[in-house]
């Protein structure tokens, strides 16, 4: 997706920036798009678009988009930068900004930003909310990865900083005083340490308490002006949490199952019900309409591609007279697959590297950048090996990847 590319050209001529990174929790494969310098978006982190967050959450105003300017650090240099709330809870973060040309002749400025930056969040949320398949796997795959690869980082520097903490308070050592600046230095380190670490698993897990809470707030609106009465039965607090594209999908389903009993004529109540067994999600949805709903309907059909892009199940027991009782399996897991042998893809070596980056979830640019060839180029070795390896897109190409073992 290009938003972020496409909002800083229309945002251009309004605010001049370096930069542009989104952040939203919806896409939990890829949480961050960026636009802009790639010195500064490649290093970007979810630490500092969180720490950014801080100055707009003690504004009441932030889900009407609150917006901060100042200086922080952003891309790893302390640098001039913009952040802007959304209603969606999105960030939008433009570093370096300056008022463009048309500021001086046109609407005011800060007016089009939030504008234009409301309804790109919107936009995202939307297409998340009917995203392929395709999506769900390539997200799942992500999400995993991301959570690999922090849960590394923590290991290794928890024990070096444990390792610090152990040694400056030895008391064999001396000058009290400066161990226990290090010791507080070393120990504020920790922390943040782990904070980030937790921070990056909630965008992967959630727990389904929250996860089934985020589902009430969703469907409140309808609750309010439809008359319809939508009862919630809670899951257990302490139960497995939920993988981020899982607990994602189950809202989206149950929201698009709600809506469907509504058109009904007749329907007063609809009952969902959150289960986990710890190792599915089970998700019960019930009306007490005329038991029209059918399984074949255009709506119904699009959340079957939806469960089935996640190795669930959905099944629609109609009774006539007497509702639709709607229940839906999603696995917490990804199924297991056997490696397959990637010598026999026959790649050479440097379509090899495109391929390694493409799953690191590198684009075009980012992947030229690194191997130093032209953006020209990367596509010529994509087209390569999409026929190397069977894969019909960019998504599948990444989706083989993953399964067979490269990040």
């Amino acid at each position: 997706m290009d938003i972020a590319h496409r909002l800083r050209a229309a945002l251009s001529p309004y605010w001049e920036s370096s930069a542009l990174v989104i952040f939203t929790e919806d896409c939990t494969g890829r949480p961050q798009k960026k636009g802009g310098a790639e010195a500064i978006i490649s290093r970007v982190s979810i630490a500092e678009l969180d720490a950014l967050r801080t100055p707009l959450t003690g504004d009441r105003s932030g889900a009407d988009g609150a917006a901060w300017r100042g200086e922080a650090v952003f891309g790893g240099e302390l640098r001039p930068v913009l952040a802007v709330s959304s209603p969606s809870n999105a960030l939008l973060v433009l570093s370096d900004p300056q008022p463009g040309q048309a500021s001086g002749t046109g609407p005011d400025p800060q007016w089009v930003l939030h504008y234009l930056w409301t309804m790109a969040a919107e936009r995202i949320r939307e297409k998340v909310a009917d995203a392929p398949p395709s999506y769900l796997i390539e997200s799942r795959a992500a999400s995993a990865e991301r959570l690999r690869v922090t849960a590394e980082l923590v290991d290794r520097h928890s024990t070096t900083l444990e390792t610090l903490l152990a040694a400056l308070r030895s008391p064999a050592l001396a000058d009290a005083a400066a161990r226990t600046a290090a010791t507080d230095v070393a120990a504020k380190a920790l922390v943040g340490l782990r904070t980030l670490s937790d921070r990056t698993t909630d965008l992967v897990e959630e727990p389904v308490a929250s996860a089934f809470q985020r589902l009430r707030e969703d469907l409140r609106p309808l609750m309010n002006f439809s008359g319809i009465d939508v009862q919630f039965v809670e899951p257990p607090v302490n139960g497995r949490a939920l993988p981020g594209e899982v607990a994602h999908a189950a809202r989206a389903i149950v929201r698009g199952l709600v809506l469907a009993m509504v058109d009904q004529q007749g329907v007063r109540r609809i009952r969902t019900q959150w289960d986990c067994d710890g190792v599915n999600l089970l998700v019960n949805v019930r009306d007490d309409g005329p038991g029209e709903l059918s399984a074949t309907a255009p709506a119904v059909a699009r959340l079957v591609q939806r469960v089935e892009a996640l190795n669930g199940s959905m099944g629609v027991d109609v009774m006539p007279g007497w509702g639709a009782d709607v229940a839906v399996t999603l696995p917490l897991d990804p199924p297991s697959r056997p490696p397959a042998d990637i010598a026999g893809w026959n790649l050479g070596d440097r379509e090899l590297e495109v391929l390694q980056l493409l799953a690191a979830g590198q684009r075009n640019r980012g992947i030229a950048a690194k191997l130093h060839i032209s953006e020209n180029t990367v596509k010529f070795h994509l087209r390569n090996l999409y026929r190397k390896i069977g894969a019909s897109s960019r998504t599948e190409a990444m989706a083989l990847a993953h399964s067979n073992g490269l990040r």
